[in-house]
């Protein structure tokens, strides 16, 4: 069937977004730096995960579990200027410009000519917004979806709304357990474009086995992929 639904993720598949968390990682870890910096990276990773349900995914969800990591490892005692300087930044992560990577721009415009390409990302929503109005590619979709999470449900009703269900689109992202695992599953093709900075929480192997899964180096080679999925037997 002919693929005539492309989702697009969008951090890290459109434009950056996990380096500048890992900035400000860092400027936690300075803020921080004598109350067990060793093991900092990992209780704050903790925190995020165990906060996902209550929060979601998104920066201002990052910024209370970097306050409530602050407050664990000084038991209480972390000053509050430290508060502020978490605070802070993660007000400059908000208002950091958008980034493109290497043909996005490109990809998009190409393959929205002769498809339905449809934005589908996580997180905050007002961000989301933001980064999308930054980006100037806009208008080049014709759905955007912001969700809570991508579950194979998710795919399942974003497919059928912008187009003629999961069996004739693709979903592209550098995530395997958001973008491409749960596309495989209702049907859907899943094309995996990895980044160099993937969050832990994003990683999962490969589905090598599945006939609908492929993997490029980067955008610029989607559109010669599409050719070639459209003129498979």
């Amino acid at each position: 069937m002919p693929i005539t639904t492309i989702g697009f993720d969008a951090d890290d598949t459109l434009w950056q977004n996990e380096a500048f968390f890992r900035l400000t990682q860092e400027r936690f870890a300075q803020l921080l730096s004598d109350s067990d910096p060793a093991h900092l990276t990992e209780r704050l990773e903790a925190a995020e995960r165990r906060n996902l349900g209550h929060y979601g995914f998104g920066i201002k969800g990052f910024m209370l579990s970097m306050i409530e990591t602050a407050i664990e490892v000084t038991q209480g005692r972390v000053a509050a200027p430290v508060i502020a300087e978490i605070l802070a930044a993660g007000r400059e992560m908000l208002r950091h410009p958008v980034h493109l990577l290497p043909h996005a721009r490109e990809a998009v415009t190409a393959l929205a000519a002769d498809h339905r390409v449809v934005l589908i990302t996580k997180g905050d929503l007002l961000d989301q917004e933001r980064k999308l109005a930054q980006s100037g590619l806009g208008d080049l979709f014709h759905g955007v979806e912001i969700v809570s999470d991508k579950t194979p449900e998710i795919y399942q009703m974003a497919f059928a709304r912008h187009g003629a269900g999961p069996l004739q689109a693709a979903m592209v992202g550098n995530s395997l357990k958001s973008d491409v695992l749960p596309a495989l599953a209702v049907g859907a093709w899943g094309i995996h474009v990895p980044h160099d900075l993937t969050w832990s929480y994003e990683r999962a192997e490969p589905p090598i086995g599945s006939p609908r899964f492929r993997a490029i180096a980067d955008l610029g080679a989607l559109p010669a992929l599409m050719d070639q999925l459209r003129n498979l037997p």
